[in-house]
């Protein structure tokens, strides 16, 4: 059955609050603990971080959360992935580097990362980066990977759908909502299984079924899709 991309405007953008760590609880703590040092920024520790794992496990979620975070203080933050082709040259200004999906990088793309890893060690400033494979296994220009496999590295996994529906579960209840297995079966078979997008789902079936005084069926997630 064709899985249904969905795109909702309605949640702010990924934050720590709103990742739901799961088998990931290790590596969302640490970028909890080195966010969460507001107080004096410049003890942040400037060693590299480095996060791999397939598509869906929340890297890049990750990584946009501390951009977002960084952002909400007041804070710079270099940001480079496969889709700036022309990446800017290093800023003194920036609180952190953040490469997201290294190994689509170009050549050029590359060159970039490179130059702005040295000047973030010169500056110590941390870099924070994601891939898909661990960084020794990314097919890169040897002295970008030697330098993104120094540091803290961890691996990312997917939730499991038992995950997943117990995520989803514990969030509906928060809301009110009697989501029955046969709505979240629904769910899980025709849309992306990103959670996020699954937590914009229900955020936005709440919202419909308050508005048409309903509740939340399969015919009502059909009719929101209709509307939408």
């Amino acid at each position: 059955m064709r899985q249904l991309a969905l795109d909702i405007g309605l949640n702010a953008g990924p934050t720590l609050a709103n990742f739901f760590p799961g088998p990931n609880e290790v590596a969302w703590k640490h970028l909890t603990l080195w966010l969460g040092n507001q107080s004096v920024p410049s003890s942040r520790s400037p060693v590299p971080t480095y996060l791999s794992g397939p598509t869906g496990s929340g890297k890049s979620h990750l990584l946009r959360a501390v951009q977002s975070g960084l952002s909400s203080h007041g804070q710079l933050a270099g940001w480079l992935d496969a889709s700036i082709v022309d990446p800017s040259a290093f800023d003194e200004r920036w609180s952190a580097v953040l490469m997201d999906d290294v190994h689509r990088y170009s050549a050029v793309q590359q060159q970039a990362a490179f130059n702005w890893f040295v000047n973030a060690q010169t500056q110590h400033i941390v870099v924070m980066a994601t891939g898909d494979v661990a960084a020794a296994h990314l097919k890169l220009r040897e002295d970008l990977r030697s330098r993104l496999a120094w540091g803290h590295a961890f691996t990312l996994q997917t939730m499991s759908d038992d995950e997943r529906r117990s995520v989803l579960r514990q969030q509906a209840d928060a809301r009110g909502i009697f989501l029955s297995d046969e709505v979240m079966n629904f769910m899980l078979s025709r849309f992306s299984r990103d959670l996020g997008h699954l937590i914009q789902l229900l955020n936005q079936l709440d919202g419909y079924a308050l508005q048409t005084q309903r509740t939340v069926t399969i015919p009502l997630l059909k009719a929101m899709l209709e509307e939408s």
